[in-house]
């Protein structure tokens, strides 16, 4: 069989909601066993001193790269049919970066909050209620913003695409970033150490 599955008809509407339940539950669990359910552990990352978070999130990006670049390689997948998103270039750069200036306050993200709320801790129950007042304003304010939440539209983009490359040019080149992040990641992290060692 081939995939994506659902665009080949592997099962219906219905079967896709059950199958993308599973998948957050396993998304969550693993994001709880990474140790992304602790505040604490999140907000190191903005001080250098756990970088565990760009560890195991480049580790999904690229695991998933290599297996969908392989895949379509082999003809078990057809990359014509796998949905993108539409990059709104200004929209997105505001909406990251105000994504940011949460995480950093609130010391979670949204799906960390929901491992957080799972495992008990009431902190991450005040940041999903102020997520929850931040998803209603939005709501309220869409006819005001709605202009430019649709500006700056690129249409479904990818980095070949963006830098006219070739695919696998541009898988192998992340995989290195990757490799080298993980590297100086840990360099960092040791660094970081030493300092509160000696203070």
């Amino acid at each position: 069989m081939s995939a994506p599955f659902f665009k080949f008809g592997a099962f219906g509407d219905e079967a896709s909601l059950v199958v993308a339940f599973a998948i957050g539950i396993g998304f969550g669990f693993f994001l709880e066993r990474a140790g992304f359910g602790s505040a604490r552990k999140l907000t190191d990352q903005f001080y250098l001193k756990d970088l565990a978070v760009l560890k195991v999130m480049f580790t999904a990006i690229v695991t998933a790269m290599l297996g969908i670049f392989y895949l379509s390689w082999m003809g078990f997948m057809d990359l014509s049919l796998v949905y993108f998103g539409s990059t709104y270039l200004v929209p997105q750069i505001v909406g990251g970066l105000i994504l940011g200036v949460g995480f950093v306050v609130g010391g979670y993200c949204p799906g960390t909050s929901v491992v957080a709320l799972a495992t008990g801790k009431l902190d991450a129950l005040v940041f999903l209620a102020g997520v929850t007042v931040g998803i209603f304003g939005f709501g309220e304010a869409w006819p005001a913003i709605a202009g430019f939440v649709n500006s700056t539209d690129l249409g479904p983009l990818t980095l070949p695409q963006a830098f006219g490359l070739r695919y696998g040019l541009v898988v192998f080149l992340v995989v290195v970033a990757a490799l080298g992040a993980f590297k100086g990641a840990e360099a960092v992290e040791r660094r970081m150490a030493r300092r509160e060692g000696a203070v």
